[in-house]
């Protein structure tokens, strides 16, 4: 009798994580939405164009989609090689909003860039450069005095731009990242102590941010001054109840709201859509933030966990520091709502990012 050879079947190839994909994808355009319903009135009133912030954030969005499929195409150990380089050119952006012509200034802040019909924000770029370095770096040795050193340059070029929320997350990003790396815990006790000293001795240094410190504090102290801008943050969201003022019905955006396109954009979600919205919103990025998770945990080498873990980290603290401030668990920051907030800077890196999570899935494990 004759026995039948059994060929071995040939793996199928790995598909990119649809879950994160369609989330994403999900997430941008409720941010449209969202943007356009805050918008409406403070667009009218300043550009005389009431689609003015749903016109850009349309082709942000667009561009934002387009990168995010070229780096989903692109393998993810093309930016271990180039690391060096593109952090390189991240710094002299930076820098660059320092010089005279070419640096804006706005609310106090000098983070931006004037390059004719755009405006670049380099500190969005410098977050996903520096998870580059840092994982290309920390994947062949672990040396906490470099890391300081590289971490510590960072958050002070953007601390002098008057941007705490930013150099907060890029500080956290980088001890989650030198964590997850196998760092020794001992050297944690020794970080997040100096961390937290010279973190509470910048806010002692600014007037600005001391007014926010007290106003964290005592949120009844000035209503009308250094506290309005949350007062108004908690009236949005308990004027939603349960299911909402409905979609559009935001009475707070009638130039009550400060940045209700950014920084504030939750506060309306709340107010429009309610706690079922707000909740729905918090699910679909814990998902998010899920799923990059796994993708680190099954990558198939060290850099690429690094890679993974460090993007997902920086949503993760963006996501987890903006909804803190809305809700005055942690004075107001300044830091948008990944995929949500109006700002090209920050909606096309973090789509980049996603599409860097998606080619490392479609390699993993």
């Amino acid at each position: 009798m004759k026995t039948r050879s059994h060929k071995p079947k040939s793996s199928s190839p790995q598909r990119f994580d649809l879950f994160l994909t369609f989330i994403t994808l999900g997430l941008v355009i409720f941010g449209v939405v969202m943007i356009y319903n805050a918008s409406v009135v403070s667009a009218h009133q300043d550009f005389g164009d009431k689609y003015y912030y749903l016109k850009n954030q349309l082709v942000s969005a667009t561009v934002g989609l387009i990168a995010m499929g070229v780096a989903a195409k692109v393998n993810y150990h093309y930016w271990q090689k180039l690391s060096p380089l593109i952090l390189a050119g991240a710094v002299l952006l930076l820098l660059a909003v320092f010089i005279p012509g070419l640096g804006v200034k706005a609310y106090g802040a000098q983070r931006w860039l004037n390059l004719g019909p755009i405006n670049l924000q380099p500190s969005e770029m410098v977050k996903l450069s520096y998870i580059f370095y840092l994982s290309a770096w920390l994947s062949r040795k672990i040396k906490l005095l470099p890391f300081l050193i590289i971490t510590g340059l960072l958050v002070g070029i953007v601390l002098l731009q008057r941007d705490m929320g930013t150099a907060t997350i890029i500080g956290l990003v980088g001890l989650a990242t030198y964590f997850m790396s196998g760092a020794s815990l001992w050297q944690f006790g020794i970080i997040l102590p100096i961390s937290a000293v010279v973190g509470f001795i910048f806010i002692l240094s600014s007037s600005y941010r001391m007014k926010r410190l007290f106003t964290f504090l005592d949120p009844t102290k000035d209503p009308l001054g250094s506290s309005y801008h949350i007062n108004q943050v908690l009236i949005a969201l308990g004027s939603g109840g349960l299911l909402g003022l409905g979609l559009g019905e935001s009475r707070q955006k009638y130039e009550y709201l400060p940045e209700v396109t950014t920084d504030s954009i939750f506060a309306v979600i709340g107010e429009e859509l309610g706690f079922i919205g707000a909740v729905i919103l918090i699910v679909s990025f814990l998902f998010l933030i899920y799923r990059g998770f796994k993708i680190a945990r099954n990558a198939p080498d060290k850099f690429g966990q690094l890679v993974a873990g460090g993007i997902t980290s920086w949503l993760a603290f963006q996501f987890f520091v903006n909804l803190a401030a809305m809700v005055a668990l942690i004075p107001l920051t300044g830091v948008p709502l990944p995929f949500i907030s109006f700002g090209g800077s920050a909606l096309v890196t973090t789509m980049v990012g996603v599409g860097i999570l998606l080619n490392i899935s479609k390699q993993t494990k």
